[in-house]
């Protein structure tokens, strides 16, 4: 099954950042998020992926062409341009990746819709992530779950963090409590999607994948699968910040060996 990751957004929120390079480039650690979460779904057998491209799509490209370059020691000739490798420095990564230019400005749902030639006709389901997220989810659960439901589509529900501290307060109006950015009680769509190849049908040019979706959800075809687990998103700097954090301290999103 194939693994759809939507590379394309410009990010506003994190320009510090994505002003020289797409959000799915930002570093965690010494790699990109994209990296992460491909991870993620290589760690269930899942390790065919298409990326779509949309914003500054050469810098992805650029960093798959030249990753053993940039991984690995080597010596050069540059007359003959012929190129020595020399002790391999840990560059395991097992990954099939297809990376298709979706447009600059194509909203999410559109790039969906083009990259379906790359879809095997063989395949009956396709998954669909952001560049932008990362979580424990256990992707071999929520395949068999897709499955067992047999409807068209099946998003990942999580809990968002709030990018707030919250204050809880007695009748007084005393604060009682500060709570730093807790994670909410409320569902969110964290990604982590499948879908039915029926799905490009719901797809339309100029739209959001949330318009489709919302078809799905009016026909009864969509189902969630939930994940008390933990899940964070990149949308700021202090997410940035924090994932890194994460990353050198507890990576709970670090399911691979």
């Amino acid at each position: 099954m194939k693994v759809v990751i939507l590379c394309g957004g410009i990010g506003y929120r994190l320009k510090e950042e994505t002003e020289f390079k797409p959000k799915p480039m930002v570093f965690i650690g010494n790699k990109p998020i994209l990296w992460h979460i491909m991870k993620i779904y290589a760690h269930f057998g899942f390790n065919e992926f298409i990326i779509a491209l949309g914003y500054k799509g050469d810098y992805v490209k650029n960093y798959f062409i030249n990753q053993k370059y940039l991984v690995d020691n080597f010596t050069i000739n540059t007359k003959s341009g012929s190129v020595r490798f020399h002790k391999d420095n840990g560059n395991k990564d097992d990954f099939k990746v297809t990376l298709v230019d979706t447009g600059q400005e194509t909203l999410p749902g559109e790039r969906i819709l083009r990259i379906k030639d790359y879809v095997p006709e063989t395949d009956e389901d396709f998954m669909v992530t952001y560049g932008d997220g990362v979580s424990n989810v256990d992707i071999g659960k929520l395949v068999k779950f897709h499955k067992s439901h047999g409807l068209i589509g099946t998003v990942t529900g999580v809990h968002p963090r709030s990018k707030y501290g919250l204050l809880t307060i007695d009748k007084n109006k005393i604060v009682q409590k500060f709570s730093e950015k807790p994670v909410l009680s409320e569902w969110v769509n964290g990604g982590f999607m499948i879908f039915r190849k029926d799905f490009f049908s719901y797809l339309a040019k100029g739209e959001f994948e949330h318009n489709a979706i919302k078809k799905l959800i009016n026909e009864r075809q969509l189902s969630v699968y939930v994940h008390d687990g933990f899940w964070h998103s990149m949308d700021t700097y202090p997410d940035v910040d924090n994932l890194n954090k994460l990353w050198n301290d507890s990576p709970e999103w670090k399911v691979w060996k």
